[in-house]
């Protein structure tokens, strides 16, 4: 795949719109039949277009989009770790592409410019969490190395759903 078609930047207040497209869908694709429905719409409901807007104008060093072709195919958000008690000082909050732009390498592109970035930031080592039941997800961060190095429980409505950390030193 030619790499002059791919790029990961900051992500700017106005590619909030597409963000906000490129979250509905993959958390739709990746949380069906996971999330009760209710849950996923109210989660959805809360990372409408100014939300990312928002994130953008305030934080640029947080958001990092993937455009692939001139559109943005992807995002991630990232920074210090929330799980002091662990050895590694970033965190991947969020990593999600478009579903027609997965299994193409550009998830793997993406994570590691955002590695990369955390590094750059002295954010030593990575830590990334994803629901147990969505396998997908964990077989992606498995294939990229990672290791389970924490296991913890998260309520959605009436469920509770377990959910694990993958590290990279």
């Amino acid at each position: 795949m030619a790499t002059d078609l791919i790029d990961v930047r900051p992500g700017r207040a106005g590619d909030a719109e597409v963000i906000s497209a490129v979250h509905d869908e993959a958390w739709r694709n990746a949380y069906a039949g996971i999330l009760p429905a209710l849950s996923l719409e109210k989660i959805l409901s809360k990372r409408g277009p100014a939300y990312w807007h928002r994130l953008a104008s305030r934080r640029s060093d947080t958001l990092s989009v993937l455009v692939f072709a001139g559109e943005v195919a992807g995002y991630a958000t990232h920074g210090p770790s929330r799980v002091p008690r662990l050895p590694y000082r970033g965190e991947i909050y969020e990593l999600y592409l478009r579903p027609t732009h997965q299994g193409l390498g550009l998830g793997r592109r993406l994570f590691g410019r955002v590695r990369a970035i955390n590094e750059d930031r002295g954010l030593k080592g990575t830590i990334i969490w994803a629901l147990a039941d969505n396998s997908p997800a964990c077989g992606f961060y498995k294939r990229l190395g990672g290791a389970t190095v924490a296991r913890a429980y998260e309520s959605f409505a009436d469920r509770r759903l377990e959910k694990l950390a993958f590290g990279w030193a």
